[in-house]
């Protein structure tokens, strides 16, 4: 369902209506023109831009049509026509194939002139020892990969090459070339063909370098990564791993398919591989850590990730959000199917084993529903601990008793109470439904809240009366898909690391509703995936893996009773109906802990359906103060979420390009 205002003019004489760019099939359920009136129309463009647009963002609503009115006027235009204009692109999507080389029209290249003034005011030049193993490589494609390495704007560099014995001669004779004519190359040829660890460890044996930069040989760098590289040393000279965003490159030497990334998110790293390319590592450490460890062939740069991670703080792990790498996509290679080599993904699940095993030993990890991405099935500490499940409720039985008939026979996790917090119900049938249910099954309780409804107040009160050690918050209209749901997310809320726990949500029709919750979107917040079927992969199937986020939403939310009291609970006074969660969530992250989503407990949620939409004037005051007080509260921190990217969209729920 969308809405969207339209200017018609006096002349208007007929419309079209184009739902799709090409052909194809398409359903129309219900269209309507509604005739508004222009302070009505001035005024939700207004909103609408505040709240969508980039350029606008910070405004209030009030201040976009001044400030609009005298741009218009400096370009000699009409106000509406600019205002429509910018309005237009709060609904375009750029996605990351067909629109990336559109995108990368539109944003600007850094000049090796800017670089190098930069590269002149930085306080620290490390030398950087670029590692590439070689093994029978396509030349034309080795050849491109070295020159991207001698293009480089930062000039401190040695590039360190292993040839692993390849069989065709011209490629010791272009090596020797590249090493003859650039002393900042060396090379070296092995006499036996050990595999890609083996070779990349000859290749680390000549980094001098303070750091060490992975690059395959048919790969290319963009001109400044490793100027990047450096520019975020900087700002952190301690740090221990530095990894960028990463596309790739077909036959023809176009780029497409963007992978831009998150920050540092530990258990996305248990799950794929994700840091991949660029990735650059303090020689010392990776050296102590006894370089690249053979047996691990395929997934060995994961295998380094992981060892290499373990042993750095939060801080010493840096993302560079720019695109610096470029994978080559031929046919068979990982880059192109992640299917096509079945080592790499027994090799993965070896190391995330490995790196699992030291922070839990009797955790589980087994391959995900993807290749090359794994699952853990971490722990529960016996005896199992009691988890109380909050429902705040008022009337629609018809609503209430599937929730709370579905928890009870579809949870395999037997140590749970379920307390219905009761908002003044009415209803008799309601009522005789909570008592009949509490009569039937001793993990019931019914209590009371007989005050205006308050999302915050009354999940408090409930959390006061809950005899659990874990608490959870689940709306009356949730019904659990998978029985495992509530043991998957236990699991995940005994870890003392982890803070809020959110799962996976659909509406009825197996839409995802929630994968998630991204900052900055809309504002505030959005729900990451919105809409996607419930078999889609998501953003480089993130919709299959459990990784850390800001936030996740209480329709369906774990969270040890410990944190939740440590971080005073749900904001009663300022957010007694939106962005609580979301206020938690943040509150619980600046406290030190990880809030984490999984795929792997799911459950249907028929949307605020007992509550009813914000469509009254009061209403929409009461969202539009909510609102502001988060974006008084959290700032800046809402539009920068480190679970996110800030190359993808802050308009839209999908992870198009912004």
């Amino acid at each position: 369902m969308g809405k969207r205002l339209l200017f018609l003019s006096a002349r208007l004489r007929g419309l079209r209506i184009d739902p799709m760019e090409g052909e194809g099939c398409f359903s129309l359920i219900h269209f309507r023109l509604v005739w508004v009136t222009p302070w009505f129309a001035r005024d939700r463009l207004s909103r609408r831009l505040a709240r969508l647009h980039p350029q606008w963002h910070g405004l209030c609503p009030q201040e976009v049509l001044p400030v609009l009115r005298r741009q218009a006027k400096e370009l000699d235009v009409h106000w509406r026509d600019l205002a429509l204009a910018h309005y237009a692109e709060t609904f375009e999507r750029r996605s990351a194939g067909g629109n990336y080389a559109l995108w990368l029209e539109t944003h600007p290249v850094l000049s090796a002139e800017a670089a190098q003034q930069a590269i002149e005011s930085f306080d620290s030049q490390p030398l950087i020892s670029v590692v590439v193993p070689v093994y029978n490589p396509c030349i034309s494609w080795l050849r491109e990969c070295l020159e991207s390495v001698l293009a480089q704007y930062y000039p401190h560099w040695q590039l360190c090459i292993a040839d692993d014995a390849s069989g065709d001669p011209e490629v010791r004779s272009l090596l020797a070339d590249y090493a003859e004519n650039d002393p900042r190359i060396e090379v070296v040829c092995r006499e036996r063909n050990g595999h890609i660890c083996a070779a990349s460890n000859t290749a680390l044996d000549m980094a001098r370098g303070e750091f060490v930069a992975l690059l395959d040989h048919d790969d290319r760098l963009s001109a400044d990564a490793l100027f990047r590289v450096v520019e975020a040393l900087q700002r952190r000279p301690d740090a221990g791993l530095l990894y960028s965003d990463e596309d790739k490159l077909n036959a023809e030497g176009e780029r497409f398919d963007p992978h831009f990334k998150p920050d540092w998110n530990p258990d996305l790293l248990l799950a794929q591989n994700y840091i991949s390319h660029l990735g650059v590592y303090r020689t010392a450490l990776v050296r102590e850590l006894g370089g690249f460890r053979e047996g691990f062939e395929g997934a060995q740069d994961h295998d380094l990730a992981l060892r290499v991670t373990g042993r750095l703080k939060t801080e010493q792990i840096l993302h560079l959000p720019w695109v610096l790498y470029h994978w080559r996509a031929e046919e068979g290679s990982t880059a192109l199917n992640s299917g096509q080599k079945d080592y790499t993904g027994r090799a993965g699940l070896a190391a995330v084993r490995d790196a699992v095993s030291a922070q839990a030993p009797e955790a589980e990890v087994e391959a995900g529903h993807f290749p090359n991405t794994y699952r853990v099935r971490w722990p529960l500490p016996q005896p199992t601990p009691l988890v109380s499940l909050l429902i705040p409720t008022r009337d629609r039985v018809e609503i209430l008793q599937p929730c709370v008939d579905a928890i009870l026979e579809r949870t395999d996790y037997s140590n749970f109470e379920l307390l219905i917090l009761d908002n003044q119900s009415r209803c008799t049938e309601t009522l005789g439904y909570m008592h009949e249910v509490s009569e039937r099954d001793t993990r019931v309780r019914v209590l009371p809240w007989n005050r205006p409804f308050n999302y915050s107040a009354i999940n408090n009160f409930g959390v006061r009366a809950a005899h659990g050690e874990i608490l959870g918050l689940v709306n009356n209209d949730i019904e659990p898909i998978n029985a495992g749901w509530l043991d998957e997310m236990v699991r995940q809320a005994c870890r003392p690391e982890i803070g809020c726990v959110g799962a996976k949500l659909y509406y009825p029709n197996d839409s995802v509703q929630h994968g998630g919750v991204i900052l900055g979107i809309g504002g505030v917040a959005g729900h990451a995936h919105k809409y996607f079927s419930r078999n889609a992969p998501g953003y480089f199937t993130r919709l299959h893996l459990a990784h850390n986020l800001s936030a996740v939403t209480a329709a369906c939310l774990l969270v040890r009773r410990a944190v939740f009291e440590e971080v005073r609970g749900l904001d009663e006074e300022n957010l007694p109906i939106s962005f609580n969660d979301v206020d938690l969530c943040l509150k619980v992250r600046e406290a030190g802990y990880r809030n984490i989503w999984t795929p792997y407990a799911e459950l249907y949620h028929h949307e605020s359906i007992s509550r009813g939409a914000d469509d009254t004037a009061a209403k929409r005051a009461r969202a539009r103060a909510e609102a502001e007080h988060m974006r008084r509260t959290w700032g800046e921190k809402l539009d920068k979420d480190p679970a996110y990217n800030p190359n993808l969209t802050l308009a839209h729920e999908d992870f198009s390009l912004r």
